[in-house]
Formats: C-alpha cells, sequence, structure tokens
C-alpha cells in the first residue's frame, strides 16, 4: 500500500487549503461497490487534552462482520484545529496505523466526510487519493451543503447539494434514528459508496467497521481478531 502523502504535513493552514484544491482534481468519482472482503473502518481520536493523535483502523470480513486484523497508532498533534482542514491533523497517524496492516483493505471506510466538503476533498477523499483506495466518507453531522427530508425508512436517502452539485447522499441506515451523510472518498460512484455503507450495516446506525474503529480509537472496549462486530 502507498503511505507516502504528495505533500508535506508541516504546512500552514493557507498551504493546506492549496494543497486540498490540487488534490480534489485527482478524486475518481466511479467505481463499482464493495459489498464483501476486508473493510477497513478508520476513526480518530485524541489524548493527553489533544496533544496525542490516536488513529485506529479496524478491518472487518464483510458481511461476517469478523474482526480480523488490528493498527493503533499515535503521534504528537502537530496541526491546529480548524475546520475544513482536519485532514492535516488526522492523517499522519492514519497512515502509520494502516502501515502497520499484514494486508491491504480493498475499502476504507472514513468516520468523516469525503467530497461533501468545500473544497471537495475531505478526510476520506484526501486518503482515498493519497493510498490509491477505494474510500467513501460517513459523517454523523453535515459539514456543508442542504437536503430535503429524509424518509423514515431504512435505506431511504436524498441528495445533499452545494452549489447545484451533489456532493453526497443523506443516508437513513436504520428506521428512527438520525440519517448519516454519505460521500464518494475516492474511487466509488455516489450509488455505489450508498450500497457499500448499507451493506455493512447491521442494527446500528453506523456501519460496523467504523464503530469497530471508534471503539479502538476511543478504548471503549476490547476489540480483537476473531470478535464479531454486530
Amino acid at each position: 500500500m502507498r503511505l507516502e502523502a504528495p505533500h508535506r504535513w508541516d504546512v500552514t493552514p493557507a498551504e493546506a487549503v492549496e494543497i486540498q484544491r490540487e488534490l480534489a482534481a485527482r478524486v475518481l468519482r466511479e467505481g463499482p461497490p464493495i459489498l464483501a472482503g476486508r473493510i477497513a473502518g478508520v476513526d480518530v481520536g485524541f489524548e493527553a487534552e489533544g496533544r496525542t493523535t490516536r488513529a485506529a483502523v479496524a478491518v472487518l470480513d464483510m458481511p461476517a462482520c469478523r474482526v480480523v486484523e488490528t493498527a493503533l497508532a499515535r503521534l504528537p498533534t502537530r496541526f491546529p484545529y480548524v475546520p475544513g482542514l482536519l485532514a492535516f491533523r488526522e492523517l499522519p497517524a492514519v497512515l502509520m496505523a494502516l502501515g502497520q496492516l499484514r494486508q491491504t483493505p480493498e475499502l476504507l471506510m472514513c468516520d468523516g466526510q469525503g467530497i461533501a466538503h468545500p473544497r471537495r476533498l475531505g478526510i476520506a477523499a484526501h486518503l482515498g487519493v493519497v493510498t490509491g483506495l477505494p474510500s467513501v466518507g460517513v459523517g454523523k453531522t453535515r459539514l456543508c451543503g442542504r437536503h430535503a427530508e429524509v424518509p423514515n425508512v431504512r435505506g431511504a436517502w436524498v441528495p445533499l447539494e452545494d452549489e447545484d452539485e451533489v456532493i453526497g447522499a443523506v443516508l437513513r441506515t436504520r428506521a428512527g434514528v438520525k440519517p448519516v451523510y454519505v460521500s464518494i472518498g475516492h474511487r466509488l460512484g455516489l450509488e455505489a459508496a450508498i450500497a457499500s455503507v448499507m451493506a455493512a450495516v447491521t442494527r446500528y446506525r453506523l456501519p460496523a467497521p467504523i464503530r469497530a474503529a471508534h471503539r479502538l480509537a476511543s478504548d471503549t472496549g476490547p476489540l480483537g481478531p476473531g470478535m464479531v462486530i454486530r
């Protein structure tokens, strides 16, 4: 897996914005759904009042939802908290965690945005371009765009639009719970991204790989090979 970013991480916020604009042009917005296989959930937490970035990757064998591999990496947090530039704060540790994996995942499922971002390069899109892997963003909240009300039916979705462009989907993964914001990361079409997310959803709002990664990133419970995430 290619883990070297095509840019420096020790940049100013203004330089980071220019890097995003350049990399956004490299995002591939088409590709088939990935419904089974080694699906990696990616999540990031912080320790020591934000001074340490804790990146977690949990690879699940889908659709069995069985943990096959995990990786955890810690790095000093070197980039300030700037909305829209979180990838520069979080991705160095994520890449370190991915570098620990024995096998390359078939899909990266990120807790965050893909192209549903003001410059069309959220963390899932940025990570997809850097690694060359298919990726999808699954955000719990909206970063930008507008949308209609989502029907209260499992699997229902409406477009997320910004400046007359469809940048994602507002997806109801379960009836009676808040929807999530799904967007293309890299090498997936929008409907393929939605299908990939729904294939990984069990009885909870978030897909199983992201829930597993969150457990590892936040140290809220055991997570080991062979464990089934339902």
